[in-house]
């Protein structure tokens, strides 16, 4: 086993994580005591979920797409899953900052929370690109002449009341 732990993490947390687990890796090895057996076998099992956690949260697979991106919508993914949207009923998905803008847009009530991991102001980034979009935008040749069919920001510069 080498000293040097290999460390993949994207965030500090799961940086202290690997960290941690190296140093316990280091504490448990060397020795063949019963005990010593059953904590490595629970460390191996924490750097498998570790391994889990981050492979979700790493940018889309080229084809693959963020679960938030709709299935007519063909736009690629803008970057690793970062945020979840949230329905005014507290259904949630998670995607990344692109395909989660255009949700938020397309969805009456929804809100955004940027995910523990996510970048530095994922959420307003989002949030702030929902604005200038409008409901269902990867429907491109659907009529778009009442209120609900059009962008807040659209509404407000045609004087009109948000959806």
């Amino acid at each position: 086993m080498t000293d040097t732990p290999r460390i993949t993490a994207e965030s500090d947390n799961e940086r202290h994580l690997a960290t941690a687990l190296h140093a316990l890796r280091k504490v448990t090895s060397g020795s063949t005591d019963d005990n010593r057996d059953r904590i490595r076998m629970y460390l191996d099992s924490i750097e498998t979920e570790t391994d889990r956690i981050n492979a979700a949260h790493r940018a889309p697979v080229a084809g693959a797409r963020c679960p938030a991106a709709h299935d007519d919508d063909r736009t690629p993914c803008g970057g690793p899953v970062a945020v979840t949207v949230l329905d005014r009923h507290n259904a949630g998905i998670e995607g990344c900052e692109h395909h989660g803008a255009r949700l938020l847009a397309s969805i009456d009530g929804a809100r955004v929370y940027a995910l523990p991991d996510a970048p530095e102001g994922a959420a307003i980034r989002v949030f702030k690109a929902a604005d200038g979009i409008r409901p269902f935008c990867w429907y491109e040749n659907a009529p778009r002449t009442r209120p609900e069919s059009l962008s807040h920001a659209e509404n407000r510069a045609n004087g009109r009341a948000d959806r």
